[in-house]
């Protein structure tokens, strides 16, 4: 996942593309470039290794320009180098890419591309030279991308600049684009942050749209014909994408849960009645399938949908989803969730079973992506931009919204007392509340970070969707902090992981079912045995539990519907600070970006 931004206008075109890059800099650091055509009508192209700081020190602000594109870049094939960087030139063609070029290879062998020689090891110079190719050929810049969309197969998002020309051209396919609409002023971004420092304004192109862009005028041509586009407008201003005071945009979209959590729950659950949301008591089986943290609330959904609502649900990785033998049929349902959605494996896991016939919905945060609008039906989150790598408003938010599914169909099914569904629906109203107070009640989690955070190894436990918990728990402290971790189901402990405890070693275990708290307290004793420093965050107050835990954290009781959500909350501290103890850039962790929104094949090279 790369990200790109482009403008033209009346603004200094540097100033514009840095700042819009600068917030999509969650979408790759490891290289960062612009390229701009200054009032002498010359382009410049300036690229650097790294983050964007880094290409800041090369620029110089003041040299006035009205059209550009930038360029963040994550590297998957081809070593982030500045050959390898973007913008890449050819001929009359300069481009940014988001995305992967499937066939590149063998268009660098193709008679079109015979006189062309590649400096980089990406598919992006390739597609740019295709384009540059064509451009030669029809003379004409819209024909010549009509063309070569016929041509690449694969995905891309691309802005591009021709010499010459002093419009900005855009086109896409299954990466995503935006075109920002300004006053005397228009933008390309990979995503609306990028953009909202200057509109709110903007148009969501569809597979295969391009766009011809100047100061004055956005036009978008769809199957040669010219294309009527709606505006949309982003709900949120500015300083919803901003820091806002904290050190991390983690730290702040942790403490945004409670009111991300009451908007969720407020758009679907309104005096006690379920607003907008679908009947799934049709269904004999739900697959939900998912990537990374959104994977791991689907196995905590699974787990409340069987346990209150007698529903079989399935959870997979989208990934292994997409390959295997599937037996849905029309009396089943897929669910996928995706806070992008963009996320290149769900997505096409989504896409195969659409061709089945088989009801899709999709669980997602940004508005119009392209999950949203291939589901059959489509439910959103309300956690607002979301700019760390590591999700956490987004995460609760889905878990809530997922359980408040579940709690529909439990209603559905009559499975429910009066008084029963009464203390659930308060659970869900208080869940904001809940949150609120944990998170002004979390001091111990800093003690906690300063007693593990120089480990080699912690270790997650717990049973039912306790193990569910310890599985985002766990995600959350190696991707932001590099210490390796991992979440055992407590039951297995003497199968084998056991072997990994020894004195010292971390071990946190999660305890918010009654039924099963004295099996997993048995097995954290079987680590304290062994020397581990444990650590219980428990709904259950038992003195027992108490003497076997050095940290006992207990976690207000609460349904069993929203649960799950607390303990995560606490666990998003304790990485946050481990990370920051071990001085970690917490908001773009090594090797990471937000989603992965391109597929990759062994067989070639990919930018994405």
């Amino acid at each position: 996942m790369c990200g790109i931004v482009g403008y033209v206008g009346k603004k200094n075109a540097i100033k514009v593309i840095i700042s819009g890059l600068e917030t999509l800099e969650y979408r790759g650091y490891d290289s960062a470039g612009i390229a701009y055509r200054n009032v002498n009508n010359e382009l410049k192209i300036i690229k650097e290794t790294g983050k964007i700081v880094n290409l800041k020190e090369k620029l110089d602000f003041n040299e006035e320009s009205h059209l550009g594109i930038g360029h963040t870049r994550w590297a998957t094939h081809g070593e982030p180098n500045k050959v390898n960087s973007h913008p890449h030139k050819v001929g009359d063609i300069t481009l940014v890419h988001n995305g992967i070029i499937e066939n590149y290879e063998s268009l660098k062998k193709c008679e079109l591309l015979s006189g062309y020689s590649f400096e980089s090891e990406t598919d992006t110079e390739v597609a740019c030279a295709l384009i540059d190719a064509l451009y030669k050929k029809e003379k004409d810049m819209l024909k010549a991308l009509k063309e070569a969309q016929k041509i690449l197969v694969g995905s891309y998002a691309f802005g591009v600049l021709v010499n010459g020309d002093d419009r900005l051209y855009a086109m896409r396919k299954d990466s995503p684009l935006i075109v920002g609409i300004g006053n005397d002023e228009n933008f390309i971004a990979s995503d609306v942050p990028a953009i909202l420092a200057y509109t709110n304004r903007y148009y969501l192109l569809d597979n295969n749209d391009i766009a011809v862009i100047d100061d004055k005028n956005v036009v978008v041509y769809a199957d040669d014909k010219e294309k009527k586009m709606e505006e949309q407008v982003f709900e949120y201003d500015i300083e919803t994408a901003l820091k806002g005071g904290y050190d991390h945009f983690m730290l702040k979209e942790i403490y945004e849960q409670p009111e991300v959590l009451d908007k969720t729950i407020h758009e679907y659950l309104k005096d006690g009645e379920f607003i907008g949301l679908p009947d799934l008591t049709k269904y004999n089986r739900i697959d939900i399938v998912a990537c990374g943290s959104a994977y791991n609330v689907g196995c905590i959904a699974k787990f409340i949908f069987e346990d209150y609502a007698n529903a079989e649900v399935n959870t997979y990785i989208a990934s292994e989803y997409r390959y295997k033998k599937n037996f849905l049929d029309e009396k089943s349902l897929l669910i996928v969730i995706s806070q992008s959605g963009e996320t290149a494996d769900t997505l096409a896991s989504l896409r195969l079973v659409k061709e089945k016939g088989v009801d899709t919905l999709a669980i997602v945060n940004v508005v119009g992506s392209s999950i949203a609008r291939e589901a059959k039906d489509v439910l959103y989150i309300k956690a607002g931009p979301e700019i760390a790598v590591a999700t956490t408003k987004a995460f609760t938010a889905q878990c809530a919204l997922l359980s408040l599914l579940a709690f529909k169909m439990a209603n559905d099914k009559k499975l429910l007392s009066e008084e029963d569904k009464k203390n659930i629906i308060n659970s869900f109203y208080s869940i904001g509340d809940d949150a609120d107070n944990l998170l002004n009640n979390a001091s111990s989690s800093k003690k906690i970070a300063e007693k593990i955070y120089t480990s080699h190894d912690i270790y997650f436990l717990g049973r039912k969707v306790d193990y569910a918990v310890a599985l985002e728990g766990c995600l959350k402290l190696k991707e932001i902090s590099y210490i390796h971790s991992e979440a055992y189901q407590s039951g297995e402990l003497k199968h084998g992981s056991i072997a990994l405890i020894s004195k010292d070693t971390p071990v946190i275990s999660i305890i918010t079912d009654d039924d099963i708290a004295l099996k997993t307290l048995s097995n954290i004793k079987e680590t304290k045995a062994r020397g581990s420093y444990s650590i219980v965050l428990s709904s259950v107050s038992d003195e027992h539990m108490k003497e076997a835990a050095d940290e006992f954290i207990e976690i207000r009781k609460t349904s069993s519907f929203v649960m799950p959500i607390l303990p995560v909350i606490y666990l998003q501290l304790v990485a946050y600070y481990v990370a920051k103890l071990n001085g970690c850039d917490i908001d773009k962790p090594r090797n990471l970006a937000k989603s992965v929104t391109c597929l990759l094949y062994t067989s070639d090279a990919a930018d994405d």
